[in-house]
Formats: C-alpha cells, structure tokens, sequence
C-alpha cells in the first residue's frame, strides 16, 4: 500500500492506454487518480483543484512548450512534478529541471519504478496543505553547494542547474576537461538529492580490464571461471538505492556498453555464473572528459546508451573560463592542505597576479597540485612566485593548452617530440615506481590512456617497479 494513500495526483497523458493503466494501478495503490487527456486539460485542472503531485508526459496538445510545466510551478511551486517521456531530449530535460521537476522518467517505464518515484517526491514534501493554501512565488534563488567554490557567472550558471539537478532523481552526465571537479559535483549532486542517506558507487572506467568487467561490477559464483574459488559479490552489491557513478564513462570499450545500457534499462543484473536476476534501484551518474556526442558519430559510442545517461547533462566550464575563481580555489586549497594553525597565511601580491592570469591548462588539479608546492617551498607567511612551479614562476608563465604538433617536430633542444614524450613518461614511472594509477594521475590524464601512451612508445610500466 502507498506510504500517502490519500494523495491526489494528476496525471496528463494523450495515450489513453497509458492514462488509463496508470490511473487504475495507482488507484489500487490507495492514491485518489484525476486523469486530463491533454495539457489543456490539465491546466484547466490545476485552475479550479489542489493536487499533491502531477505526473505529466511532454511531448502532448497543451505541453509542446512545457505551458502545463510551467503553469503548475507558478500556480502551485512546492508541489512535485513527475515527467514521464517517450520522446526525451536535452533541451526540455534541461528546462524540466529548471522549473524544479522532481523526476524525469522515459517510457516504458516500469509500475515500480514510477512507484517509487512517487513515494519519493511525496515523501519530500510531506503532508498536503490545507486547501485554503494560496499559491506563492518560486524562489529563484539556486542551491547552495559549500563544496563547490566559485563565484564566477560560469560556474554560478552550473550551481543554479545542480540545484534543481540535485533534486530530481534522472541519470546525468557531467562532461567537462580532465581536472575541472567533475567527480566532486557528482558526490554533490548525490549528497543534496534524495538518495543522499545511501551509497555512492563509484566504478572506475579505466582501472577495470574488460575481462573482469562483468565479474567486478556484477560479483560471480563460485566455479563461474577459472580462479573463482568462492561467490563474491561485485561492486553494485551495496547500491541498491543509492547512486552508481561511472568515472569516465567515455573508456568503456565498446563490447561492454551493451550490458551497461541492459544495466540502466531494466535496473537489474545477473551475477556471473548464476541464472537468477538481482533487482537495482539505482540513479546513474556518469562523467567523461570525452566528447561523447563525436564518439557517437564516430561509431566508438553507442547513440542509445548516450540518450539513457544524458537525461541530464551539466557541463563544467575549464578554469581559463572561471575568471577570478583561480584565487578562490588557491585560498581554499591554503586552508584545506594545511592544519588548523596556518602556516602559511595567503599568497604575495606577484603570485597572486599570476595565479589569476595563467590559462591553467590541467585546470583545478593543476592549481591544487601548485599551491601543495608552495606551501612546501614557502620561506615565510606568505607564497612567493618563485615557490609556485616553473610553468607558473618563469617569465612568460601566462600559458595557454599545447596546440598539436606534427610528428618529427623538434623541441626547443633539437629534440624530437617522441623523443621527448619518451623521456616524460620514462621520468613519471620511475617517480611513481611502475604505478600506472599515480603515473597517470600525475600526468592528469586517465589510466586507459596512459597504457596506450606506454604502448605506442614501446614502455613497460612493470620494468620500473621496484
């Protein structure tokens, strides 16, 4: 039985099919059903009557424009809105969370999952309001994220889209160059949405071999394979009703898209070697520094899993773009690397100007990793230009990301660039002793990728362990 048997919920749909299903399951679920056939109706509706929820389809005579959307957020704001869609696409995804939807679900959609939807947007907002209730103004005023810094109109535009983000329950994708938080805004939409008292799973893209994929992700049985000494269970185990994050979506390798797009689809796995399903009530948050839509068109991504992880798709702006946030960040990393009683107390007048003017071209892992530097190297209270790294220290420090070059060409000690791209990754397997993990975040760039530099220069990363 429903947790709200006397909810009233709204539900405009122009397949009379769909209405008339969903208006009967809900019914038997204790929730009183008023059915509108168009988005005129419905707005007709919401005029004369108070509703605890509307469930709305989008792409219907009277919701072309989202007139339905928005009318029912001005008239009533604090009341949830479900959108359940079989024509989903990005821009009325992106101004369906605008106007603070709770969930936006795509056709077919499963009776539980929309029944959990319900409970969830119902169980936000609580006990109905008495009818005597008038309608108030929406704020419009965006979430506050404290661990997301930047005051920049870029990142204010991000912050006032993961507000309304965080608050629904669709899958989103985060793109975004490598360095620029994307991680950091996936745990944020996590924490301050409606999954937030349960897990966040995160799966590495990169660090899994595709072998071990299925076995890794899905758990096994024992005697599935060879080496399966015992039943193990797989990272989606403890999931269930939290929130799976897929770090890099963008080096998934093709083979293994498929079951990932079954995954999100049917929101059930099947261990390996076993034959009876497990359930997931899972949100699905993906992030990727790669131009996903370039690898649809290209063949290397597969178009309908882009469309189940893109619902919602927030890009995060590089930190050249960011103007004045440089500052910000560099203070907020002073304090955060640092114990209670500071060391050092802030940067000198030099490094602050260059702080603010270098392009930052591995974006905030780069400034973290610089201001870590300088309070190594600080002399004094405060961080000097020349305690920040040469890229930043050395006249001319205004630098902007490396352009391609042409094979052959030379450096400026005659160099060739194989030549010196050989040294480079000689120089960070001996720092990290064979790791490739730490080697490739050092180099700020993915593990997958690092392999394919090491292979096509002939480099073992296992001859430098130690």
């Amino acid at each position: 039985m429903a947790e709200h048997p006397k909810s009233r919920i709204l539900i405009a749909d122009d397949e009379p099919l769909y209405l008339r299903t969903t208006s009967a399951l809900l019914r038997k679920e204790g929730y009183e059903c008023v059915s509108a056939p168009d988005g005129n109706a419905a707005i007709q509706a919401l005029a004369s009557e108070r509703f605890d929820l509307v469930l709305s389809d989008l792409n219907m005579p009277g919701n072309q424009k989202l007139e339905l959307l928005q009318e029912h957020r001005q008239r009533w704001p604090d009341t949830p809105l479900i959108v359940v869609t079989g024509a989903p696409s990005l821009p009325t995804a992106i101004e369906s969370l605008r106007l603070g939807i709770a969930d936006y679900l795509l056709k077919p959609v499963r009776f539980q999952d929309l029944r959990n939807s319900i409970e969830r947007a119902l169980a936000q907002t609580g006990p109905r309001a008495s009818a005597g209730q008038t309608p108030v103004a929406r704020s419009s005023d965006a979430e506050h994220f404290p661990e997301i810094i930047g005051e920049s109109p870029a990142m204010q535009e991000v912050l006032g889209i993961l507000g309304k983000v965080s608050r629904a329950d669709a899958n989103v994708l985060i793109t975004g160059e490598s360095g620029t938080g994307k991680e950091v805004v996936a745990r944020a939409i996590h924490q301050h949405g409606p999954r937030a008292e349960r897990t966040f799973q995160v799966v590495d893209c990169t660090a899994i071999p595709e072998s071990l994929f299925e076995s890794v992700l899905f758990g096994h049985a024992k005697g599935s394979f060879t080496g399966a000494v015992r039943d193990q269970d797989g990272l989606l185990s403890q999931a269930d009703h939290g929130t799976v994050f897929f770090d890099e979506i963008g080096e998934l390798p093709l083979p293994l898209q498929s079951k990932l797009l079954r995954l999100i689809q049917e929101q059930t796995f099947t261990p390996v070697g076993k034959s009876q399903p497990v359930q997931l009530d899972a949100r699905f948050i993906c992030d990727t520094n790669r131009d996903l839509e370039l690898e649809v068109n290209t063949g290397r991504f597969r178009r309908d899993l882009f469309y189940r992880l893109a619902v919602i798709h927030v890009e995060l702006p590089p930190l050249r773009q960011r103007a004045g946030d440089a500052l910000l960040l560099a203070r907020y990393f002073l304090k955060r690397l640092q114990p209670e009683e500071m060391r050092v107390q802030d940067f000198s007048p030099a490094a602050i100007q260059r702080l603010m003017s270098y392009t930052w071209p591995g974006n905030i892992r780069e400034l973290r990793n610089a201001v870590e530097r300088g309070i190594a190297l600080a002399g004094s209270d405060v961080i000097e230009l020349v305690d920040l790294p040469k890229s930043l220290s050395a006249p001319g420090g205004e630098s902007s990301p490396a352009a391609p070059v042409a094979a052959g060409a030379l450096d400026s000690r005659g160099q060739s660039l194989q030549e010196a791209e050989l040294e480079y990754l000689k120089s960070i397997l001996t720092t990290n002793q064979g790791n490739v993990t730490r080697a490739a975040q050092q180099a700020g760039m993915t593990r997958q990728g690092l392999h394919k530099r090491l292979k096509n220069v002939g480099l073992d990363a296992r001859d430098f362990r130690t």
